[in-house]
This record gives structure tokens, sequence and C-alpha cells, in this order.
């Protein structure tokens, strides 16, 4: 019923309204001369009091101001007074009713307005202050255009504001898609982030723990094992921070997308794996013709670093082949790695398995992983110059 303003709407409302009250009241005392002075008073400040409160509470409660209208106006009409000054809240109310009304107030100042041509009409030609003769021939064409006229400027005012409510509504729903949008934008750019944070850190990560336990129990025997490693790790590190460091900036600054690793990059992949003590074996046939698009390097070089990572994880010790066919439409690449009897094959409903999949995705392929005997063996197929 009561619209939240803010304390300063009410104050100009009440002001407005109150200014508006005191010129009309004296304008309708103007207007009442030759009746009885207490009755010219009482209907006047009655009438005055009734409009200016439903000019009061306009933007407040469009519905208690419509009441307040009609309420002034069947006192007016109740003392046979003339239309006068305090008539003109009837339009202020009748816009705010379709500006800010709930549907019903909506409605209700629509049929208001109908309603209300036809009472002044009637009013002025039957009325006891101007229908002294009642409804004669000659009176008809005026009846009529009385009607009219009343009509059109009532349903102008409530036109207005269902213009304005229209207009209101467009601009909010228009704000709410940009919102909408904004945030899944951001959401977007969130998830592409934590999935390039997931593939640097997990195989990081994994490399650099495989070759800490293995300088362990290697340093008995080769003190130069635990040096080699030490220096395996110390690159790991170095190369991990870098891609992180890069990443940040691009969450913290919105900025582009920075390079990004392509096919050069996969032998430093290659030689980090096998340096964590993986036999890694490597088939490339046929060969990429030209330069691949980037979305297909970049989506390529992640499910490998991914497959690679879970392999040196979860795999069991043997080698582990890694197949990439480049034909003209498309790429296929396969990753096998042996798994331990009895042993989970790998992080199935982990963020891996999840994120090479919307690597392969992105970039317009599919991916397949699953367990093949005691292999575990991912498959993924990316198009090539097909827009991702």
């Amino acid at each position: 019923m009561f619209r939240p303003l803010k304390t300063y709407q009410l104050v100009v409302d009440v002001v407005v309204a109150a200014a508006f009250g005191l010129v009309a009241l004296l304008v309708e005392l103007q207007l009442g001369r030759g009746a009885d002075f207490v009755t010219l008073v009482v209907s006047s400040v009655l009438v005055t009091v009734a409009m200016a409160a439903a000019l009061a509470v306009r933007r407040l409660s469009p519905g208690i101001a419509l009441g307040l209208a009609w309420l002034g106006a069947i006192i007016q009409m109740g003392f046979a007074r003339p239309p006068g000054v305090a008539d003109l809240a009837i339009f202020a109310v009748l816009y705010t009713t379709a500006a800010y009304g709930s549907a019903r107030v909506f409605w209700a100042g629509f049929a208001s307005s109908f309603a209300g041509a036809l009472v002044i009409t009637v009013y002025l030609v039957f009325g006891p202050y101007f229908g002294a003769s009642g409804l004669t021939w000659s009176s008809i064409p005026i009846a009529l255009a009385v009607l009219v006229a009343a009509g059109f400027a009532l349903l102008l005012s409530w036109t207005v504001g269902a213009l304005v409510r229209t207009g209101v509504r467009a601009r909010e729903n228009r704000d709410a898609q940009q919102r909408a949008e904004a945030e899944a934008s951001a959401e977007q750019e969130r998830v592409r982030i934590a999935r390039d944070m997931h593939d640097v850190v997990a195989h990081s990560l994994a490399v650099v723990i495989a070759q800490a336990d293995g300088a362990r129990y290697a340093s008995a025997a080769d003190p130069a094992a635990a040096t080699a490693a030490l220096g395996t790790i110390s690159t790991t590190a170095r190369a991990a921070l870098a891609d992180v460091r890069l990443l940040l900036t691009q969450l913290r600054h919105s900025q582009g997308d920075g390079p990004q690793p392509t096919l050069g990059d996969l032998e430093e992949l290659y030689a980090q794996v096998r340096a964590a003590g993986v036999e890694l074996r490597v088939d490339v046939d046929p060969a990429p013709v030209g330069e691949p698009p980037a979305a297909v390097q970049l989506a390529a070089y992640r499910i490998l670093q991914e497959a690679l990572t879970n392999a040196l994880r979860h795999g069991g010790g043997g080698p582990v082949e890694v197949r990439l066919a480049w034909h003209p439409s498309h790429v296929e690449l396969e990753v096998h790695n042996p798994v331990p009897p009895g042993a989970s094959p790998s992080d199935a409903h982990g963020h891996g398995l999840i994120g090479m999949r919307e690597r392969a995705q992105l970039a317009g392929g599919r991916l397949d992983a699953g367990a093949q005997g005691d292999r575990f063996v991912v498959r993924a197929q990316l198009p090539i110059g097909v827009p991702a």
C-alpha cells in the first residue's frame, strides 16, 4: 500500500501539497460567493483538504491518493460546488496511479478516467449548479463535447504516467540484464583463471613431490641425485611461480590473457615429467601442418599437462604413452598410463577431469577418460579451423 520514499521526497510532496491547498482554498472561497457563509467555508475547506491530502500522498500511496481524490469530488458535488482549482490535483493523482501504482491501482486509475469523465458530464448537464434546464436537444452537443474533453484530459494524465512506468520498467530490465551479463562474464573469468591455476599448480607440485621423494631415497646411494633433483625442483617452482603471478595479475587488473603455452612448450613439459622419473613415450604422427589455431594449441597443451599430472600422481610406475595425430580437420590426442592393481584409476570426481573436459568443449571438441583394463586412457578430439 505504501511505497518506499526518501525523506526529501516526502518533504517536497507535503510542502507542495500545503502550498497548493492554501492557494486552492483562497480561490474556492472566491468561487462560492453568494452562498451561505458557513456552508461556503465548510465546503471549501473539506474539498481543499481532501484534494491537498491526495496530492501529498500521491507518490507514497497512489491507491489512497485516488480514494481521497474521489472523496473530494463527492464532497464537491454534494455541496453543489462548481469545478475549481482544487480539482487540478486529480490529474496529478491519475498520473501517479499509472506511473507508480500496483497492478490494481494502475487499472483503477484507468477506470477512474472513464468514470470521472462520465461523472463530470452528468454533473455539469444535470447537476443542481449547471443543469437547471436538464438535457435537451440543444444541450446534447455540449454534453458530448464535455464528455470528450473531460475524458481526453483525464486519460492524457493517466497515459503519461503509463509511459513513465514503461520507461522505468525498461530501464530496470536493462540494468538487470547488464548486471547479469557482468556477473556471468566475471564468473567465466573466475572459472578460467581457476582452471589455469589448477593446471599450473597441480602439475608443478606433482613434479616437485616426485623429485623430492626420489631424491630422499636416492641421496644415500648417490649424493649427486639429490643435487639434480633440487635443480629440477627449483626450475619447476620458478616456472610455476611465474605462471601464478601472471594469473594473479590478470585477476587483479582484469588485463588480457597474456602469453599462453603453445605446442613449442610441450618439449619442456615432457622434460619435466621425465625428470620426475617417469618413462615417457611420445608419438606424433602425422605432425601438424602449418600453425594450428592458438585455442587448439592451448587446449592440447593443458589437456596433456593435466593427463600427465594424473599419470605422475596415480600411475603405477610403468611407461606413459602420449600419441598426437594432427589431421587437416582435427587433432587426436591420447595419454595411456598404467594403474596399480586395486588402486583408484584417477580423480574421476575431482577437478582434473572436469577441467580437461571444459578445455575440450571450449575448443569445440570432446574428451573421454576412463580405465581400460590395467591402464587409464584419456582421449580427446579437437577440431581445427572451427570457432570455439
